[in-house]
């Protein structure tokens, strides 16, 4: 997980758009936008967390660094 491909996502793509390149993802296709990664794993990751971002900033009216720090305290607790 790479914070500045996230933030690239969050402040590039739409939310339609990020659901989009997560359902092609899936389906082992290439999305139609560029999410940055090494490989699809990592490009996945960073299209699911931009998602939960974008929509955490929205459903909260919460900044990108406020929703950013609760995605990694909730990556962090689920690991731990």
């Amino acid at each position: 997980m790479k914070i500045p491909a996230i933030k690239k996502a969050v402040e590039t793509y739409s939310l339609p758009q990020l659901q989009a390149a997560q359902e092609a993802l899936l389906d082992e296709q290439k999305p139609s936008i560029n999410i940055e990664g090494e490989d699809e794993g990592e490009q996945l990751t960073h299209t699911l967390a931009a998602i939960w971002i974008l929509n955490e900033m929205q459903h909260q009216s919460i900044d990108f660094n406020t929703a950013l720090r609760q995605y990694t305290s909730r990556v962090r607790s689920s690991i731990s």
